[in-house]
């Protein structure tokens, strides 16, 4: 479970990786032929994704269906085809719930979105409290950027540090990229999913 926010710090316990100093850049050498490393614990992983036989499919309760309609073409454009996301229908069972929150109690207090892997269907949250028009992070930009970014562990990405390579995983929405995977993030699909 990895929210987004706009705070330094997200994931549990990455906070504290961060506070110890524990996470260093890797060197230039690992940064280019190395495994991408995750910001914190953990590692991209196929276990710990939405995806079941190639696919995510999903359904949607979502009023952001431009962001959700973005994402998918994002981690489906230029090769990318590895993992197709159709819609839920009468043949198949649903992989990923698109859905809306709208909280800033707690944890949600500056969280814009939250992909949550269940037993069952996962869900993806995009939070409407941060995210309706006329709030700060409320532009189609900042909106599909989260969706495509949140979509991305759905994929079983994990948060990468934007110092160490342009990277939609970012952990801020501010870091990321135009909401597209990155080079190295195409190069992180490959290596994870074919």
């Amino acid at each position: 479970m990895q929210p987004l926010s706009y705070r330094p710090a997200l994931a549990l316990g990455v906070a504290t990786v961060l506070a110890l100093g524990v996470v260093a850049a890797p060197t230039a050498h690992a940064r280019i032929s190395g495994p991408a490393s995750c910001l914190g614990p953990g590692k991209d992983s196929r276990g710990r994704s939405s995806v079941d036989s190639g696919e995510i499919a999903w359904e949607d309760e979502s009023k952001y269906d431009d962001a959700r309609r973005h994402a998918h073409r994002v981690w489906s454009a230029r090769g990318l085809d590895r993992v197709t996301f159709p819609a839920d229908d009468a043949t198949r069972i649903a992989d990923l719930e698109w859905s809306d929150v709208d909280r800033t109690d707690g944890a949600w207090h500056k969280t814009l979105g939250y992909w949550d892997g269940r037993e069952g269907t996962d869900v993806l949250l995009m939070n409407d409290a941060l995210l309706a028009r006329g709030k700060y992070y409320g532009t189609t930009r900042f909106r599909r950027a989260i969706a495509a970014h949140e979509l991305g562990h759905a994929l079983g990405f994990c948060h990468k540090h934007p110092s160490w390579y342009a990277t939609l995983m970012a952990p801020k929405v501010e870091d990321m990229n135009d909401g597209r995977p990155s080079a190295r993030d195409r190069r992180n699909y490959h290596r994870l999913w074919g």
